[in-house]
């Protein structure tokens, strides 16, 4: 079957999609004051122009830029014994393995934000409370396994 001749097709098309919006010259702008800053940084004025005086183009909105944040760490990190800690607090003494922890952590954060003195002094520290940590555990180890010996060899004489 054929079409028609007075058969308009761009008629059959507008049933089924709606047009496109009409053109609009004025874009809803909101008024202009202060708005709520949620970035922690001072606020502005919407639409006020920038230390430079220059300010946006008529009928466009403000953008504010944030600043650069620069990362800083250091070139020689100190060592924080994180491993040498969680071996300590788990399988020597677990309070003074608990302490070193926090420092191994610390020693951790100073590297990462650039601090070098308070790097050192946390390494230092998770270092000695590591080694005493675990010169407790062997000590208490020895006593443990004499004690077994002793009541092994006590037991069985008669």
């Amino acid at each position: 079957m054929q079409p028609q001749e007075d058969w308009n097709t761009s008629e059959k098309s507008k049933l089924l999609q709606p047009g496109p919006p009409p053109y609009q010259d004025d874009l809803r702008q909101p008024p202009p004051g202060n708005f709520q800053s949620t970035s922690g940084y001072q606020a502005q004025q919407y639409g006020a122009s920038g230390p430079h005086g220059q300010g946006p183009y008529p009928g466009q909105a403000a953008v504010t830029v944030q600043p650069a944040v620069y990362v800083t760490r250091l070139v020689y990190p100190m060592p924080d014994y994180l491993g040498y800690s969680i071996f300590t607090m788990l399988c020597c003494c677990l309070p003074l393995g608990i302490a070193a922890l926090v420092f191994s952590i610390n020693t951790r954060n100073a590297n990462m934000s650039g601090q070098q003195q308070l790097a050192e002094q946390n390494s230092r520290m998770a270092f000695t409370l590591n080694n005493t940590a675990l010169g407790i555990g062997i000590v208490i180890l020895v006593l443990y396994v004499t004690l077994i010996i002793v009541n092994t060899k006590h037991h069985s004489n008669p």
